[in-house]
């Protein structure tokens, strides 16, 4: 039986957004953790972090350092996507239009003076997106998590990951929660969930078996 940890990620609460999906799905995916597994026994770590370009990274890498993950998936809340967005790159720019928790809302600059201008994605979004559409659930790849915290953080974590032999990271964009039937705008909370799940699931059987023909970036 192969031991693999996992660490998924949210953020607190939004301000105006009644119950924030990148909240409650690492929270559920903690709680319930995920099935589909053979051979393994998965433990999985959700952290809420803060919506501040200072605190949000220092607080994953926190959880990181006390679990020593094999796996690290962020997620985040884009309050116009229509489903689940899979970020395939993390840009090297801040440049927040309000400002965040802490009241800082920097302009057209680098999270790292020193680092490259973006890195790659490290989940297997291919076969994730096959998973999603088998379970009916609208998604997207985005080759854009914007230049507000969510895409710091994304950015942070990538870096931190290059330096590591053997750590998939990534970055998972949710819609708002919208309970309706036929929701024209945002997914069931149960359907995130499920997202959530698929995304872990993918991740793991990648790491476990990598194959080139899971990675889609372009």
């Amino acid at each position: 039986m192969q031991q693999l940890s996992v660490v998924i990620s949210g953020f607190d609460h939004y301000q105006d957004v009644r119950i924030n999906p990148s909240y409650e799905v690492p929270k559920a995916l903690a709680e319930k953790g995920v099935d589909g597994l053979d051979d393994v026994e998965l433990a999985i770590h959700a952290v809420s972090l803060p919506v501040s370009f200072a605190k949000a990274w220092p607080t994953l890498r926190e959880t990181i350092e006390a679990t020593h993950p094999n796996i690290v998936i962020a997620t985040g809340l884009k309050h116009a996507a229509r489903g689940v967005m899979l970020e395939r790159c993390a840009t090297n720019l801040m440049d927040a239009a309000k400002p965040d928790v802490d009241n800082v809302a920097p302009r057209r600059a680098p999270i790292d003076p020193d680092g490259p201008a973006a890195y790659w994605t490290r989940l297997p979004l291919r076969s994730i997106l096959a998973d999603f559409t088998r379970d009916g659930i609208p998604a997207t790849l985005s080759s854009d998590a914007g230049t507000f915290v969510c895409n710091s953080l994304f950015y942070n974590l990538l870096n931190w990951a290059s330096t590591q032999e053997k750590v998939l990271a990534g970055f998972v964009s949710f819609p708002l929660i919208n309970e309706s039937r036929h929701p024209q705008h945002g997914l069931p909370l149960r359907h995130l969930v499920t997202a959530g799940a698929d995304v872990v699931r993918d991740s793991v059987r990648y790491y476990r078996r990598p194959t080139s023909g899971d990675i889609l970036i372009a």
